[in-house]
């Protein structure tokens, strides 16, 4: 059960670094990447040490220079690392909210496909709480981007964040499918382990257009026509919509904070995720900033004796 005990409202690192390897989806590169304890409020950072000079790398919103098929972070002097989207999910979901995360390389592991791996690790290694409050961001109007039959768009909500994502593919097998998650409350056990798919006709075009070379059916679902082509199947009956909503998580830790807020989407990714964060941000009207104290939290918000962490 990824269910961690209300109390943790302040600010939270892990107990220990992690290393993790593994092979850059994209790239196709043996990568060794390492998460490490921060202090309160340094928030999340990446750090290229197969760089010398320049090779911080802050994840946000203003800082997203490809969001096609990943989302891609660069500094001031072009220095970039990509796919950083499930490893921001996993720390999002479970509450991290500061860590240093040294890379080798230029893109983030791929692992299984999901965020079971980033998961498991950081509960198995643990948390620190500090005693500085976590802030969040409070969503105050309805703000929505369009791109021809795809939307996203986010509006009020009273203490939680609901993501109510749809897709629709004409591939039979994954057709439409909807799901909905509270990600403070609901187990997001299925949405940590489900993982990145394509379908069997696009694996030749993305090589060609230089992207894929590491993926495998260990780290990608392929479909062709109606049938999945890894041995295991599916780990769950959603799981195509389910990874769109772990990459929407952590496209939306790209805020630098938890948001409350009820997220509706379809048909979206992650352009269109920053797009919506860009907007939100463009209008200080739009959300307002506040640290989470108990005494200022919701009666129903306190009285939940167990919930997931706050994110």
């Amino acid at each position: 059960m990824y269910l961690l005990i209300m109390s943790i409202l302040n600010q939270k690192t892990l107990k220990r670094s992690i290393n993790f390897k593994g092979i850059g989806l994209h790239t196709g590169k043996n990568v060794s990447m390492t998460i490490s304890p921060s202090k309160p409020d340094t928030g999340i950072t990446f750090k290229r040490i197969d760089l010398k000079n320049n090779n911080l790398i802050v994840p946000n919103v203003y800082n997203v220079t490809n969001a096609t098929l990943c989302t891609t972070v660069s500094n001031d002097y072009g220095i970039s690392v990509s796919t950083i989207e499930h490893l921001m999910g996993a720390l999002y979901g479970l509450g991290v909210d500061n860590a240093l995360v040294e890379i080798d390389s230029q893109e983030v592991p791929i692992m299984d496909g999901s965020a079971k791996v980033f998961v498991e690790k950081f509960l198995e290694v643990g948390f620190d709480i500090s005693e500085i409050p976590i802030k969040l961001i409070k969503i105050t109007n309805k703000v929505e981007v369009k791109d021809g039959s795809k939307y996203i768009k986010i509006d009020k909500s009273n203490v939680s964040l609901d993501i109510d994502f749809e897709i629709n593919f004409s591939n039979p097998l994954i057709g439409n499918q909807k799901n909905k998650i509270n990600i403070y409350e609901n187990d997001l056990l299925d949405v940590y382990n489900s993982r990145t798919f394509c379908l069997y006709e696009d694996v030749e075009k993305l090589r060609k257009m230089g992207l894929a070379k590491g993926g495998n059916l260990d780290n990608a679902i392929v479909v062709k026509d109606s049938e999945v082509l890894n041995k295991e199947g599916l780990r769950n009956k959603l799981e195509f919509v389910n990874h769109k909503i772990l990459d929407c998580i952590g496209d939306l830790y790209l805020s630098g904070y938890k948001i409350i807020g009820s997220i509706k989407c379809s048909q979206g990714g992650h352009s269109l995720t920053n797009q919506l964060l860009r907007k939100v941000f463009k209008d200080k009207n739009n959300y307002s900033i506040f640290e989470i104290k108990e005494k200022s939290l919701p009666y129903t918000f306190i009285n939940k004796s167990i919930l997931k962490s706050i994110a």
